[in-house]
């Protein structure tokens, strides 16, 4: 019902004008049939009664059943409102022309179907027609849009990739050349490792396991607590339900990023930076909170500047691709702290 209520409002003028002309050129070829001053009663009964019944069927009856693939609960419940509404019409059209017999529907009902149920049908399944259609086009543009966001974040990584084996042997020269007394050097240099090993091999495919996105945000995290002192709070906190899924890869560095891009650097107030991930019922629920300064300039984190330039404007646009309709981003930006709460809903 949210939903429906939702879509009522998005209606532009261009409803309003179908329905109007429907309305006018309905009643120039009815109105002879009726009584003086009664045409437009009836008229804008019919008109108003087809709206309700395609506008339900459009916004609540498919989303709710046929597009959940209950197929026969929406066939009976389609035809069934129809017919209801049909009966309800035409005992509201014989009050309205003075000759109150709605229980007398019941003593022709083959001619009363004929001329009302079944021209309804048609009618509304005309209405769901389009609907359908227009959901498809707007499906196959995503689709569209998601293979060519696809196709040029691999394009930029293939530009921007330097030799793999290169790198690791290089990475794995390195570590022997630290002293072995220098664990935490060795332990750093390994993390890095699994970072670029996640980035360059782990995160090809269009999902990733959630346990290894946790990793590689936790081996970030390590990897920045070397740069802070003890005067920076670095919390992180992975509650229930963090096993056993899949989320697209690389989607939550970039807050994380973000937030220690823009920490505060207070001498005599609390700097830090905490991010939660926790799964309940379906509901991810992703949130980063940094504490910063109170100045505001062009690298400020309410444009997400960080992760490697990567915009707001991007992360939510690829939220709305990846994650349409299942998503909800929210943004607390003020002097003193920025707050990013990401829900996914999952199924």
């Amino acid at each position: 019902m949210k939903r429906f209520i939702q879509e009522l409002r998005r209606y532009k003028l261009h409803h309003l004008a179908g329905w109007s002309l429907l309305f006018l050129g309905w009643y120039y070829f009815r109105y002879q049939d009726y009584p003086p001053r009664v045409g437009w009663w009836i008229t804008l009964l019919k008109v108003a009664d087809l709206a309700l019944l395609v506008y339900t069927t459009n916004y609540l009856l498919i989303p709710a059943l046929l597009y959940k693939k209950k197929y026969l609960l929406f066939g009976i419940v389609f035809v069934s409102f129809v017919f209801c509404f049909s009966l309800l019409k035409m005992g509201l059209e014989e009050r309205l022309l003075g000759r109150p017999g709605f229980f007398g529907i019941w003593d022709d009902l083959k001619t009363r179907v004929y001329d009302n149920v079944i021209p309804h049908l048609l009618l509304v399944s005309t209405g769901a027609a389009f609907k359908l259609l227009i959901d498809y086009a707007h499906a196959q543009r995503r689709l569209g849009e998601v293979s060519m966001e696809k196709s040029a974040a691999e394009l930029n990584f293939l530009k921007s990739q330097i030799n793999p084996h290169l790198l690791f042997n290089s990475l794995n020269a390195i570590y022997f050349l630290i002293d072995k007394t220098n664990t935490e050097a060795r332990q750093s240099l390994l993390q890095f490792s699994d970072l670029l090993r996640y980035q360059l091999y782990d995160c090809n495919a269009d999902t990733i396991e959630i346990e290894k996105e946790v990793v590689y945000l936790q081996d970030y995290i390590k990897l920045q607590r070397l740069r802070r002192d003890q005067q920076y709070e670095i919390g992180v906190h992975i509650g229930e339900g963090m096993s056993g899924w899949r989320i697209t890869p690389l989607l939550l560095i970039p807050f994380v990023e973000n937030a220690f891009k823009h920490i505060s650097h207070h001498s005599d107030q609390r700097n830090f930076v905490q991010v939660d991930l926790r799964r309940d019922n379906g509901l991810f629920t992703f949130i980063v909170e940094n504490s910063r300064g109170s100045a505001r300039d062009a690298a400020m984190p309410g444009q997400m500047d960080g992760a490697g330039g990567i915009g707001l404007h991007n992360v939510q646009r690829r939220l709305a691709l990846l994650y349409p309709e299942k998503h909800q981003l929210k943004i607390l930006d003020n002097d003193a702290t920025f707050k990013v709460t990401l829900n996914l809903h999952l199924s």
